[in-house]
């Protein structure tokens, strides 16, 4: 939380792992886009699992002894814009916005929401705006024309969204925090790709359980590395 304060040893914490992210989204962008592809509903329900699992991080986080009702309005303000976003999206004709330079650098600057802001997926933000298979498929084949808009776009929204982050942690921490998880169940919504009651159903259910127990894990792991 405190970049700005120190900014050279912090760019020399944050790059390896900058790399490290790189090199995995490389990795494992085939490996996605075949699992989106060909098992879309067992993929979905495994992010649910994923980001439901991870839910008691961000709550944890917020530190909070008692909720109240401004906390709640806050969640259901970004709940119910989650909401709005999703309608609007299948408002709008996005496939004629996807191929601009300007939507793409955008969309990196939103994207960089889910990596400032704790418990907000950038994966669930791509998907939003229609951009994720895209996404996946320019890291694959390394399509330049596609991934430097979106770096450029990254960049700007980091800085952006460090100041802003910073400075609602400072003020109005706890609100903020149940703020991010009237996202993060908004973010639910997107995600959702329906349900069949077949094999590939029962499959989903197996891998949003198991996801679900991961995310659990992970989180109460990361609470207990903050404690220490």
């Amino acid at each position: 939380m405190h970049f700005f304060k120190d900014i050279k040893n912090n760019l020399k914490f944050i790059f390896p792992i900058a790399i490290g992210t790189f090199i995995g989204i490389f990795v494992f962008g085939n490996l996605l886009k075949i699992f989106f592809d060909k098992f879309f509903m067992e993929a979905s329900f495994s992010f649910i699992g994923l980001i439901l699992g991870s839910l008691n991080l961000v709550i944890k986080q917020s530190n909070i002894k008692r909720v109240t009702l401004s906390h709640i309005l806050c969640l259901l303000i970004t709940l119910s814009f989650s909401i709005y976003l999703i309608a609007l999206e299948n408002s709008l004709n996005i496939n004629s916005y996807i191929n601009s330079n300007s939507y793409l650098i955008l969309a990196g600057v939103l994207m960089s929401a889910g990596i400032v802001i704790p418990g907000v997926s950038k994966t669930v933000i791509l998907m939003m705006l229609g951009l994720y298979q895209i996404y996946l498929s320019a890291i694959s084949t390394l399509n330049l024309s596609i991934l430097i808009p979106i770096g450029i776009g990254l960049v700007i929204g980091g800085i952006i969204f460090l100041f802003l982050i910073n400075f609602l942690f400072k003020f109005v921490k706890s609100y903020t925090y149940f703020g991010i998880i009237g996202f993060i169940l908004g973010s639910i919504f997107i995600i959702y790709p329906g349900f069949t009651f077949d094999i590939h159903g029962f499959i989903s259910i197996v891998l949003f359980t198991i996801s679900f127990i991961v995310g659990l894990m992970v989180s109460n792991l990361q609470n207990s590395r903050d404690k220490i």
